[in-house]
């Protein structure tokens, strides 16, 4: 099992971005959070079946008319087991 702790930076506040990252979430079954951040980027935190995480990770880096990831940090880890979904913060 990984963790994967994101923070994502360009055009991703104010089109569902975090809509769009939850949706992937389920999809491919990561338990974690999203939420926005002060200064336009997104955090999320996502764990789950190392295959699951990674292919979490690559979907969430979207160009599409609205969202455009222009740059994912990604540190990765062990997960913690502390997540049962996947939720949207404030």
């Amino acid at each position: 099992m990984k963790r994967a702790e994101i923070r994502v930076f360009g055009d991703v506040q104010g089109v569902f971005y975090r809509s769009f990252v939850e949706a992937r979430a389920r999809m491919c079954n990561v338990v974690g959070w999203v939420k926005n951040e002060h200064d336009g980027s997104v955090s999320i935190v996502a764990e789950g079946d190392d295959a699951d995480a990674e292919r979490f990770v690559k979907a969430i880096q979207v160009r599409d008319g609205t969202r455009h990831v222009e740059k994912a940090q990604v540190i990765w880890s062990e997960a913690s087991g502390a997540f049962t979904d996947f939720k949207r913060l404030h």
